[in-house]
C-alpha cells in the first residue's frame, strides 16, 4: 500500500473500468466512500487531505474516479453513467471492507451525483450520506431544482458547507435541509468557499476549516454507520 491508499480497479460496465484507493486504518470504524468533485480526480490534494485525516480519526474511505476523469476528459459524465459508477464503487467497498458499515458522498459534483444514485435505488448497506460541499446550482444561478430528488433519499443526510460557497445560496439551503426534516443536518462553516478555503484577513487557516469539518464529520459518521 502507498502513502495514498491501497489500488483497487471498480468495474462499472462492460465498457468503463476505474481505479480506487482504499485507505484503511486499523480499528476502523466505518468507510466513507468518497465521490470527486467535477474538476480534479480522487488524486487533488483536498482528497488526499481528506482521506488522511479520516484514517486519523479511525475512518476507513475509498476513493474513486468517474469514468471521464479516469480517460482523461473535461467534460463530466453523464447521469446515468456517473450514478452507475457510484453503486459499483459502493459495492466494491463492501467486498474490500465487508465488516465496516458505509457511508458515501464526496465533494461537489461526487456528492450529487451519489444522492441521485441512492434516490433512484438505495444504495446497498450505505447508512448515510455526507456532502463536502453540495452544488445547489450553479454560481450566480440560485435555484433549488437540482435538490428535489433529494425527498427521495431516506437515509441520514450531512450537509456540510462554507457560508462562501458560491454553489449554494444559504437563504435556499436552510429551508431545503429544514423540509428535509430530521434525517438531513446543516453545518456551516464561516468564511469558507466551495472549496473550504478561507481568506488569510480573517485570521482563519485551512486547516483550522478542515480540522474542524473532519471532527464533525467523523463524529457524524460514526452515530450514522450504528444505525441498523
Amino acid at each position: 500500500m502507498s502513502d495514498d491508499g491501497q489500488k483497487a480497479t471498480i468495474v462499472v460496465d462492460e465498457a468503463h473500468s476505474v481505479s480506487a484507493l482504499l485507505m484503511a486504518p486499523p480499528h476502523a470504524r466505518a468507510c466513507y466512500v468518497l465521490a470527486h468533485g467535477a474538476g480534479a480526480g480522487m488524486h487533488h490534494p483536498f482528497m488526499h487531505t481528506i482521506a488522511v485525516e479520516l484514517a486519523e480519526r479511525g475512518v476507513a474511505t475509498l476513493r474513486y474516479q468517474f469514468p471521464y476523469m479516469e480517460e482523461r476528459k473535461k467534460r463530466p459524465d453523464v447521469p446515468k453513467l456517473a450514478q452507475a459508477t457510484v453503486r459499483a464503487a459502493v459495492l466494491e467497498a463492501a467486498r474490500l471492507v465487508p465488516k465496516l458499515p458505509l457511508i458515501a458522498g464526496g465533494k461537489s459534483f461526487g456528492g450529487r451525483m451519489t444522492s441521485q444514485a441512492q434516490a433512484g435505488s438505495p444504495l446497498p448497506n450505505v447508512r448515510g450520506l455526507a456532502f463536502l460541499g453540495f452544488p445547489l446550482h450553479p454560481p450566480g444561478a440560485p435555484s433549488d431544482e437540482r435538490a428535489e430528488h433529494l425527498g427521495l433519499v431516506d437515509v441520514p443526510m450531512l450537509f456540510l458547507q462554507g457560508t462562501r460557497d458560491e454553489f449554494a445560496d444559504l437563504d435556499l439551503l436552510r429551508p431545503l435541509v429544514k423540509r428535509l426534516g430530521p434525517r438531513a443536518t446543516l453545518s456551516l462553516f464561516d468564511d469558507a468557499d466551495h472549496s473550504f478555503h478561507v481568506p488569510a484577513r480573517t485570521g482563519k487557516r485551512d486547516a483550522d476549516i478542515r480540522r474542524d469539518m473532519l471532527d464533525l464529520l467523523s463524529a457524524w459518521i460514526e452515530r450514522a454507520g450504528s444505525l441498523a
